[in-house]
């Protein structure tokens, strides 16, 4: 199985070939949205870290931002700073940079304001812009995919099709020498004992029940038990009544392939394979973290119908649930409730998600790409703003 995509000077392949316009802070947000807003061709990043963070949280910023930027779906980067801020731009530039990419630096408080910023942003987006369009799509074995995996608005379905369907497509791929990558920790909680024993080895274990464990914690730390947000209202309402209900269902989508390597949060994966990437299950922090970590498509399984995409990154969007399908058909990319009535069949839903994930990687376009839905967008903090 093959692919249309776009290489990039590093060995990566890209997806998607936009010119990333990334907020460095909080603060110049609105200096992206109007550059982006401007020039076709371009996708933004904005978040609201970058300042008055601790250390550790910062870092995170740092790391989060050359992961985007070294993205294979951007084939530049324009990063936008206030010019006080925390972040250390002078190392994320110099980080992207070192992918091959043209990197280019606007700062707010030395151009002069926002209207001036934004005005030579959109010069200089405008002209990336024509040099990125001069890259062709080429084709590429199906290896050369990274898949971001994640669920949503779940409910009783989504642990009956979606999810294992997901997991045969992520075995599927890994078969093949992809790569595939699986978040959401607070879904592991009540499973991860089950998680565990598909690790390649001990240590990958002992990793998988030591990032339980610190989500745990780090809810205990503030007198609350994780269990009171988790599941989700929505969870409940979709019929999903304990963590360890959900978390088997979440589970689903590591498929049965050993997993080879637990990741903190963005990381870029250095093995071939399944993966354990360190994350909360919220869209907005989930889908940077598999995006800093070079993840070039996203599948999201949903059982009432979540609308997030990702500025960047394409997410196909799949249910088993017949109604989501129809009152969210603006969302949805595949229905699979046929395997529900009885019609379809988990391992062949699968195959036809690895199909389709081919058809979007060659720029087929996902229902968010076409709404637009993809900007609501963060980056995961450890600590309290200070």
């Amino acid at each position: 199985m093959e692919f249309m995509g776009y290489r990039r000077a590093d060995g990566t392949v890209g997806t998607r070939n936009y010119v990333g316009v990334l907020s460095a802070v909080v603060c110049v947000n609105e200096v992206v949205e109007a550059i982006v807003r401007q020039v076709q061709g371009t996708a933004r990043f904005t978040h609201h870290q970058g300042c008055c963070q601790t250390p550790l949280d910062i870092g995170i910023v740092n790391q989060a931002l050359i992961g985007l930027g070294r993205n294979p779906n951007l084939h530049s980067v324009i990063v936008v700073s206030l010019g006080c801020e925390s972040t250390d731009l002078a190392g994320v530039i110099e980080s992207i940079k070192a992918s091959g990419k043209r990197v280019e630096h606007i700062v707010v408080q030395e151009i002069g304001g926002a209207a001036r910023t934004t005005a030579q942003g959109i010069l200089l987006a405008q002209e990336m812009v024509r040099e990125a369009s001069l890259q062709q799509r080429e084709p590429f074995p199906i290896s050369e995919l990274v898949m971001g995996m994640k669920c949503g608005s779940s409910d009783t379905t989504s642990g009956l099709v979606p999810n294992p369907a997901i997991g045969v497509a992520s075995d599927l791929l890994v078969a093949a020498g992809g790569v595939s990558v699986l978040g959401e920790v607070t879904e592991f909680i009540g499973a991860e004992h089950i998680l565990a024993r598909h690790a390649a080895n001990e240590t990958v274990a002992q990793g998988i029940l030591g990032l339980v464990a610190r989500m745990e914690k780090r809810a205990m730390a503030v007198g609350e038990d994780i269990r009171g947000g988790q599941p989700t209202g929505g969870n409940i309402k979709g019929g999903l009544t304990t963590i360890e209900e959900k978390s088997l269902g979440a589970i689903a989508k590591a498929g049965t392939a050993p997993i080879q390597a637990v990741y903190e949060y963005g990381v870029r994966p250095a093995v071939r394979g399944l993966v354990v990437m360190n994350s909360p299950g919220r869209e907005p922090e989930i889908l940077t973290g598999l995006a800093a970590a070079g993840c070039n498509v996203i599948v999201f399984a949903t059982g009432r119908g979540a609308p997030q995409g990702f500025p960047f990154v394409p997410v196909l969007k799949i249910t088993g649930s017949r109604t989501a399908a129809e009152k969210m058909s603006d969302h949805i990319d595949m229905n699979l409730s046929a395997v529900i009535d009885g019609g379809d069949t988990i391992p062949d839903a699968g195959r036809r998600i690895l199909e389709e994930l081919a058809r979007v990687a060659s720029g087929t376009m996902t229902k968010a790409e076409i709404s637009g839905y993809v900007n609501s967008m963060d980056i995961y903090m450890q600590g309290p703003v200070i």
